[in-house]
């Protein structure tokens, strides 16, 4: 655990308290709720409530920083320990298993952190609030698509590291494009969140497009249907000749609807093609095709999330995941699919 120090005081004499510079996110194993709160947790409820947060890949410390809250003449006479700090949202955290009745002299010691530290933010929480913490810093969406957190397996990709890579995704384009311009051709629809982010990112001129692809046996209306026949479905809204193209992707699994959509767009003669997804599940690559920019790589799982959807649903969580067998079970479609629109075979949409 991170040792704390004093540092010299401070203008009004009161002694400044601040973590070591050498401390860094602890990520524990994960501790089941039935076991004893291991070291260095005081309680269970700090064990489950780690628990929680890693599940949710949102990094913690560990009681990092003590705060003096009373004096004697120049003598710290009292300290508060938050039992945990949330660095992305610089959020203290001070769990409590008591009852409300039993709570006045915690409920005390935070008031007064506050009017002594005026910009810090803390928050006491009980078990209850929990989840109610978790949803209002990015996964709230759970409550809106009907998908209970115990359907999760795991969470793949937090909305933090969505941002920081998107951005970083962004950057590395506008560096490489610096003398040009580009259009952005996306591949309905699961790609439509990363391609509004990723555009957000990038700071060359840009224009947007899109084009859909359907396969895995869907007939076209009016035809028989012809099993793996993919074939566009809806094609660019403008010309790309002589136009510098990246094509947006989802994820890309086999690579066969890739090489298709890249053949497609090749003989409307831009000036160059490039490739940018989201997601790269290269184990099940059974065609060779060019990545230029990689989001992640992406386990032979199924995911959804961003933009991601299991029978229509779940596209709005603002993180990726992968549920447990019973939850895809459980899930009705919002919509009967007559006439399904597909990108990369990674999900089968």
């Amino acid at each position: 655990m991170a040792q704390d120090r004093v540092n010299a005081p401070d203008w009004d004499g009161r002694p400044s308290l601040v973590p070591d510079d050498a401390a860094a996110p602890i990520a524990p194993l994960p501790v089941p709720s039935s076991s004893p709160a291991p070291a260095p947790f005081a309680h269970q409820a700090e064990a489950d409530f780690a628990e929680l947060l890693n599940f949710y890949r949102i990094p913690w410390l560990y009681e990092p920083t003590s705060f003096a809250i009373e004096w004697e003449d120049d003598a710290v006479t009292e300290m508060f320990t938050p039992d945990f700090y949330l660095p992305d949202q610089d959020l203290y955290v001070e769990l409590t298993t008591m009852k409300q009745s039993l709570v006045t002299k915690k409920n005390r010691k935070v008031r007064r952190l506050r009017e002594l530290y005026p910009d810090l933010q803390i928050k006491l929480l009980y078990r209850r609030d929990y989840q109610q913490l978790v949803a209002q810093y990015g996964y709230g969406a759970l409550e809106i698509t009907e998908l209970r957190p115990e359907d999760i397996d795991r969470i793949l990709v937090s909305p933090a590291e969505l941002h920081e890579r998107v951005v970083a995704l962004g950057e590395q384009i506008s560096h490489d494009y610096a003398d040009r311009t580009v259009v952005l051709v996306g591949v309905l629809k699961g790609v439509t969140f990363f391609l509004a982010d990723l555009a957000r990112a990038i700071t060359r001129p840009l224009a947007i497009d899109y084009l859909a692809v359907a396969g895995y046996g869907t007939p076209a209306k009016g035809r028989s249907r012809q099993p793996g026949a993919v074939r566009i479905i809806k094609d660019l809204d403008e010309e790309i000749v002589g136009q510098h193209v990246i094509l947006v992707e989802d994820v890309v699994n086999t690579g066969l609807s890739l090489a298709y959509i890249l053949k497609h767009l090749k003989a409307k003669k831009p000036a160059s093609i490039a490739v940018v997804t989201l997601l790269d599940k290269v184990d099940k690559r059974l065609v060779d095709v060019p990545l230029d920019y990689v989001g992640f790589p992406c386990p032979n799982e199924f995911v959804i999330g961003y933009g991601l959807d299991y029978r229509e649903r779940y596209r709005n969580l603002s993180f990726l995941c992968v549920l447990k067998s019973e939850a895809y079970e459980q899930t009705a479609p919002l919509r009967p699919r007559e006439d399904v629109v597909v990108s990369e075979v990674a999900h089968t949409k």
